[in-house]
């Protein structure tokens, strides 16, 4: 479990590929503090597992479905990269639960400057666009920012100075794509009352009433 909050940007210094996977050489600084073989990294938002150590760097082994549901295939060597290690227990909680299981991409659609800040503006799909609420929490690759406003297929949020600087955000052009992780709880909220039709209908007992008489 991450919290979205960034602790620095690494870079990619190699990319292996293979068939349908690739292997990532990723330097960074500060998560070398403590970070153990086996360990979960978020980069740009996936969650990764450290699967070898070196001096300032890990590498990480990438599969096909990762791939497929991410913009991970698309990093190159020299790429900035968000880097954010699990959640220690006990830890400061300054963003919101972000698992590190991509929903999928958006695309960058345009970046207007507002005096310090930034305003960003992000296309995306239904499936995503659906758990989008205004001045909820979503995750950009990896970064946990609140919903300034959504429409039918976009949505838009705003950049402070110091998140600007201390992610990939701002190095992402119009047109590029990213990660994007929905609020978990939405998500579990649908599953919960039954309202997916991929899998079984669940008859939910939960009505307006039932609501209000329990303060909602």
């Amino acid at each position: 479990m991450f919290t979205g909050i960034i602790e620095e940007k690494g870079t990619i210094i190699s990319v292996i590929k293979g068939r349908n996977s690739s292997r990532l050489v990723i330097k960074g600084n500060k998560i070398f503090n403590q970070i153990e073989l086996g360990d979960s990294v978020a980069v740009n938002g996936v969650c990764l597992t450290v699967t070898k150590l070196g001096s300032n760097t890990f590498e990480a082994d990438v599969m096909g479905e990762t791939l497929s549901r991410s913009s991970l295939g698309s990093l190159n060597q020299g790429s900035p990269v968000n880097l954010e290690r699990a959640m220690a227990a006990g830890g400061r909680f300054g963003g919101h639960m972000v698992s590190g299981h991509i929903d999928g991409t958006g695309t960058v659609e345009s970046r207007v400057p507002d005096e310090i800040a930034t305003w960003i503006t992000i296309t995306a799909g239904t499936d995503i666009i659906k758990y989008i609420v205004q001045k909820g929490s979503i995750a950009i690759d990896g970064v946990s920012l609140t919903v300034a406003k959504v429409d039918s297929d976009s949505f838009q949020v705003c950049l402070i100075p110091h998140t600007g600087k201390e992610t990939t955000l701002l190095d992402r052009k119009v047109g590029e794509i990213v990660n994007l992780e929905n609020d978990i709880i939405g998500k579990y909220v649908e599953r919960f009352l039954g309202l997916k039709g991929e899998t079984t209908r669940v008859q939910s007992h939960i009505s307006m009433e039932f609501l209000e008489e329990n303060g909602f």
